[in-house]
């Protein structure tokens, strides 16, 4: 009898030691599927189940994290937990089931014991003991103290899932607002972005009459054009005339890995992996409002059909998700590659080609729209001073006679680099030769080279790394592209 004292009190010293260290491991704001595995594990080692299970499901009814000891062959599958009996009687009860002779997920028990897990009156999955072991001489059954012990364990539970909840939900609206922040940044450093666009030539002014007529319109929209022509500012301006109250929300398809830039649009699933928390992806972030796909003709194939069935549905799937999320979202394109050729490789999906390019906006490079020059030169030669607090040098007329006889490969982008160096290192007034060492420029002598577009390219590249010094992130920044993109064409 004294042994069986004995036995009962180490029990309870046991148990409240649990409830103890359970109480600070659940609420060390770690992901749910780490807290969940930690309640199970708490559990088990008082109560001495031969096999236990905890369930936690999402808003949409989905399994969130599950965590289970005891299945001899395969866990049980989280679907299977969410639809058996035992969890609509626990949802209509709201209290501890105590059950004898059944079957849970594919495993047959003498006796169960279960009880909800509630989150803000919510309630949000279950944990569950199966045929309690014989230790210390007792019957292996489970005891009124078990019930208590249990209830006591689920009800810290359910604080901490809420606590964990709140947190990922400030998470996500911090994501949200940041989001929102740039886009309200843009708006205020493009003043509606009409003072940023220059469109005194025809051309650029057909692209943005087009703008005006489509923004409004929910249809999506593909923007076509050289790199640096200003694609992103017209994506901005799509957005803001399009009236729709949500953030413009932009992603470079080209600077993301695959499965970096999968998990960056779609979100994913806590638990999906060791450490990884539930996040959601820029589609619901964008959610009412524009998510603006830069260079989508670097996107994959393979990612190409998830995008293709989010746009024809207006729902997503998490990674490691199974519940669909509907989105409202305005989808805006660019590219400087030719997709019809993509499309003709099969490397760019048809079916997406012509999802995509409901209305398609062609920008100019800047040599076919030199009437802008000027306007440009101007724009951003006063933008750059006021920043950075310095006096505004004079242009005259044979430096600006430089820059409209270059051709500018870069575009717009790198006409912005040119003068915003030529003011830094102007005494008074910007000299043409200054613009002639900048442009790399030889000299009227020296005729056109016969050179093609990967030498430009590397030729420009070269230079803005010259201006920078060798700052492969400025220069990528400067460029416009992802330090990686400098990086895999070898600088």
């Amino acid at each position: 009898m004294a042994t069986r004292s004995s036995f009962a009190e180490k029990r309870r010293i046991l148990q409240l030691e649990t409830i103890y260290d359970l109480a600070v491991a659940l609420h060390a704001h770690r992901p749910e599927q780490e807290l969940v595995d930690e309640l199970l594990q708490g559990v088990c080692a008082v109560l001495d189940p031969a096999a236990a299970v905890a369930v936690t499901r999402d808003p949409y009814g989905a399994a969130r994290a599950v965590a289970s000891v005891g299945w001899t062959e395969v866990p049980p599958e989280p679907g299977a937990l969410l639809e058996a009996p035992m969890w609509r009687e626990l949802l209509a009860s709201g209290q501890t089931l105590s059950k004898r002779e059944g079957e849970l997920a594919g495993r047959e028990y003498r006796e169960v014991l279960a009880t909800p897990l509630a989150s803000r009156g919510v309630y949000v999955g279950y944990l569950a003991v199966l045929d309690k072991e014989e230790r210390g001489g007792e019957a292996a059954g489970y005891t009124a103290d078990d019930r208590k012990f249990l209830e006591s364990v689920a009800a810290l539970a359910g604080v901490a899932l809420d606590s964990a909840r709140q947190v990922e939900d400030l998470e996500t609206q911090r994501e949200r607002l940041q989001e929102e922040n740039k886009a309200l940044k843009g708006r205020l450093a493009d003043q509606v972005a009409g003072r940023r666009i220059v469109a005194h030539a025809p051309a650029m002014r057909s692209a943005l009459e087009m703008v005006e007529r489509i923004a409004p319109r929910r249809v999506s929209v593909v923007i076509r054009g050289e790199s640096g022509t200003g694609k992103e500012l017209v994506a901005k301006l799509v957005h803001l005339l399009s009236g729709r109250g949500g953030a413009l929300v932009a992603v470079n398809c080209g600077a993301l890995p695959e499965t970096l830039l999968e998990s960056e649009l779609f979100g994913i699933e806590g638990g999906v992996a060791t450490g990884v928390q539930a996040r959601r992806g820029k589609f619901e972030l964008a959610d009412e409002g524009t998510l603006f796909l830069d260079e989508i003709g670097d996107m994959q194939p393979a990612l190409q059909v998830k995008l293709l069935r989010a746009l024809q549905e207006r729902e997503i799937v998490r990674i490691g998700g199974h519940q669909p999320i509907p989105i409202d979202v305005r989808l805006v394109a660019a590219t400087h590659r030719d997709l019809e050729a993509l499309v003709a490789e099969k490397a760019f999906r048809e079916d997406l080609y012509y999802r995509l390019k409901s209305v398609e906006i062609s920008l100019p490079p800047l040599r076919e729209r030199r009437e802008d020059i000027p306007h440009l030169v101007r724009l951003f030669a006063e933008d750059f001073c006021r920043h950075e607090q310095i006096p505004l040098p004079t242009i005259p007329a044979d430096a600006l006679a430089v820059l409209l006889a270059h051709d500018f490969p870069g575009n717009v982008r790198e006409l912005q680099n040119v003068v915003e160096a030529a003011v830094s290192l102007a005494e008074g007034a910007v000299e043409p030769e200054l613009l002639r060492s900048l442009l790399g420029d030889t000299g009227p002598s020296a005729g056109p080279d016969p050179i093609d577009l990967d030498t430009v390219e590397r030729r420009h590249i070269a230079k803005i790394l010259r201006m920078t010094g060798g700052n492969k992130s400025r220069a990528a920044k400067l460029l416009g592209v992802d330090r990686r993109t400098l990086q895999r064409k070898g600088y």
